[in-house]
This record gives structure tokens, C-alpha cells and sequence, in this order.
């Protein structure tokens, strides 16, 4: 049986590769953010913390292997970050009842997801919860979390420095600035990860002008290519149609890249 609390500190695991590229392109935080990891598979906690410290040296990691541990934690701490698993021990959706939690906080502290749950079921219920981001586990490599993880330390700092107060692209659409909350579509949430965020703020900003691809590049923080960029349109796409059948506001410019088009409501 596992024992509660704090796991000590054992040797860091080695980020074995993208960790320096991610580490220069680390913003500049408060000293030593505090992270709570949240996983009651040990191991695998380990190396999530390992996986942090080699990215941010300075970061206090607590970790925690239980609910009841946890929420005592997330009501008695002020975390940067924190990142939990659904299911913990025998409780299948403890992680949802500890998102609540969190949220009921009011400090717009990001969540990341780390499950062995399907991300093509869960993702969308977990964003729908306010998490920022959700990884299935054996499907990301260090890289992919670190990057993830940086993402969202950048977004707390934000958060610390502005009001997160959502702030309107045009009548229908609503974007949050610091993407603390989903988008949302004639006030319908658009679930959608973080870079397609970034890619809907981008186009949505420049509303009636081509978006160049290399310009997309500049918020797509790995797979700089016209193919990725397709694929998260595409999913921008496929979520609006979700709340929005009618939607068609994304043009594609052939060669060129994007612009976003919606018609604005009669007056």
C-alpha cells in the first residue's frame, strides 16, 4: 500500500532529448513555481517531477498519491500548475472532483490532464471541466509534455500580470486572452487544445485579412509545417461544427494560408 503524502526526492530522471531547445525558450517566472503532481502511480510521478525539475531547476514539485491528500494540498497551497490523473487508487474520476476544486478556487490555476484515459473521449470532457490541456499517457514524449508544461507556466505568469477578463473578437466569438477558459461560439464552448487556441486568437485578431502559414508558424510551438497548420484548422473547424453545423468562417487561401470570415450579426 502506497504511503500518502510526499514522495522524497529521489535521483531526477534525465530529459533525454528537446529538453535544452525548451529549457532556452522557458519564460522568466517568479522564483521557484510550485507544481503539484498528482498520480498515484509512483513511478510514474517520479518521472513526471523528474521531467520538471530537468526543464525548471527552480521549481518546487510536491507530489501527491491520493484525493483526500490532495484536496487538503490544493486548499492549503498556492500552486503555479497542477497536473493529475482521473482515476486515483480506486476512485475513477477522482481527478474530476479535484478539477472542481480547483476551479472553485477562483485563481484560474491550469490543470493539465495526464491519463491513460482515451484522449479522443476525454479530452473534450476535461476541457469542458476547465482543464487547460489533456495528455493520454503513452502517447507524448518528453518533449511534448515539456513543451505542454512551459505552455502553461508562460499562461500562470500571464495570469498573475493581467485580469483574465474574456474579452470579445466580435459579437459571436469570445476569446479569453490569457486561455484560461475555452472559446466561446454565440456563447456556446468551443473545446479546443491550446496551439488551436493560439491559431483561432491569431486569425481571429486579423478578422477579413490572409493569415500566412508562416505567420501560424509563429504560435505553433512544434510541426512548423503548412500540414500541421492544416490539421489544427481542421480541428478548429470540426469544433465549431460541433456547437455550430452552419459554421464557415475559416477560408482557406490557396497557397497563402487563412482567414477568418464568420458573418457578423444583423444590427
Amino acid at each position: 500500500m502506497r504511503a500518502p503524502g510526499h514522495f522524497a526526492h529521489g535521483p531526477e530522471e534525465i530529459f533525454r532529448r528537446g529538453h535544452c531547445r525548451a529549457a532556452r525558450a522557458a519564460p522568466m517566472i517568479r522564483a521557484m513555481p510550485r507544481i503539484a503532481v498528482i498520480e498515484d502511480d509512483e513511478t510514474f510521478s517520479r518521472q513526471l517531477a523528474g521531467w520538471i525539475r530537468s526543464a525548471r531547476p527552480d521549481a518546487q514539485v510536491d507530489q501527491w498519491f491520493n484525493r483526500d491528500d490532495a484536496e487538503a494540498a490544493l486548499a492549503r497551497e498556492r500552486y503555479d500548475v497542477v497536473l493529475l490523473d482521473i482515476e486515483l487508487g480506486r476512485e475513477r474520476h477522482a481527478g474530476v472532483a479535484l478539477i472542481n476544486a480547483v476551479n472553485k478556487q477562483g485563481d484560474g490555476v491550469p490543470v493539465l490532464v495526464v491519463s491513460a484515459m482515451p484522449a479522443a473521449i476525454y479530452r473534450s470532457i476535461m476541457k469542458a471541466l476547465d482543464a487547460w490541456d489533456y495528455l493520454q499517457k503513452t502517447t507524448f514524449e518528453e518533449a511534448d509534455f515539456v513543451e505542454t508544461f512551459l505552455e502553461l507556466l508562460r499562461v500562470a505568469r500571464e495570469r498573475r500580470a493581467q485580469q483574465g477578463t474574456p474579452q470579445a473578437a466580435d459579437d459571436e466569438l469570445s476569446l479569453d486572452p490569457l486561455w484560461q477558459r475555452t472559446p466561446l461560439w454565440r456563447g456556446q464552448r468551443v473545446n479546443l487544445p491550446l496551439t488551436a487556441q493560439r491559431i483561432l486568437a491569431t486569425l481571429a485578431q486579423r478578422r477579413g485579412e490572409v493569415v500566412s502559414y508562416e505567420e501560424l508558424f509563429d504560435v505553433v510551438k512544434s510541426g512548423r509545417n503548412r500540414d500541421n497548420v492544416r490539421k489544427h484548422v481542421s480541428t478548429i473547424r470540426d469544433a465549431f461544427r460541433e456547437v455550430d453545423p452552419t459554421f464557415d468562417g475559416i477560408e482557406n487561401v490557396p497557397m497563402r494560408g487563412f482567414r477568418f470570415t464568420p458573418p457578423r450579426p444583423a444590427r
